[in-house]
């Protein structure tokens, strides 16, 4: 499997496996399923109450195709990179620097199928508006990841992202990596002058005392870190070890 090695800000560099052409093909088509199941249905449920009565209803299968047409912006803003196609398959959506994208950036994707995937050309030629060897522009998205080294589309060029594979020996999440809700407020500059190994070493020391509920470790680490750093602070230790985590995600993005 093919993988690609990213820095990912915190000076450490982790190997992310790229996800197989074939899986971004099988998610694809799941999630097409799902929309056009949904229209299905709900077409049905539409004609069900209004009968033959077509006042009105056309503005209903507009109002509910809008789902349809979000869908994969709001999937993937709302689960950090997957919709249920890119779940079931194993694969997510990362930015280059091995981070969660940003809503910006999967808004660029979406914008971006209309290249990758323009198959409104079909339409344009069937109605004579392109010469029928325009066809082959459909593919582009296709032609693009397969050449591309880190096998990204023309959106993921645009939007700095790549796709990986999260079932693995190496995760994503195995980074210093955590998410910063936006207008995060932080408390404690100091931890700037903690190492990036320090950091790693914290974030698995917060698993494990998640794991086995020893919050007397958490105790521990959080005194001697207040001590190295001169840090007063009243918080309780587990969610003071997680500041600590989430203000140096926010100074190194800074």
């Amino acid at each position: 499997m093919l993988s690609v090695k990213l820095d990912t800000g915190f000076n450490i560099e982790v190997n992310f496996p790229i996800s197989p052409f074939h899986r971004r093909m099988f998610a694809w088509a799941l999630d097409v399923l799902l929309m056009l199941l949904y229209y299905y249905l709900t077409s049905m449920i539409i004609n069900a109450f209004t009968g033959n009565r077509t006042n009105g209803r056309d503005w209903i299968l507009v109002l509910l195709g809008i789902p349809v047409l979000i869908y994969y912006p709001a999937m993937e803003i709302l689960t950090n990179g997957q919709t249920v196609g890119k779940k079931l398959l194993g694969i997510r959506i990362i930015t280059l620097e091995g981070g969660q994208a940003t809503v910006s950036q999967y808004l660029l994707r979406w914008l971006f199928r209309t290249v990758d995937f323009p198959l409104w050309i079909f339409f344009a030629i069937f109605t004579g508006a392109l010469p029928w060897y325009c066809s082959v522009l459909t593919f582009s998205g296709i032609a693009c990841v397969i050449m591309s080294d880190k096998s990204q589309r023309i959106g993921d060029i645009v939007a700095g992202t790549i796709v990986i594979f999260t079932r693995s020996k190496t995760s994503w999440q195995d980074t210093v990596f955590t998410e910063v809700e936006d207008g995060y407020k932080p408390r404690y500059p100091e931890v700037m002058k903690l190492s990036d190994k320090d950091l790693n070493s914290l974030k698995g020391f917060i698993e494990t005392v998640k794991k086995k509920n020893n919050y007397d470790i958490s105790f521990r680490i959080a005194e001697r870190i207040k001590w190295k750093l001169g840090i007063q602070s009243d918080q309780d230790p587990l969610e003071f070890l997680e500041t600590l985590l989430k203000d140096y995600n926010y100074y190194t993005a800074a």
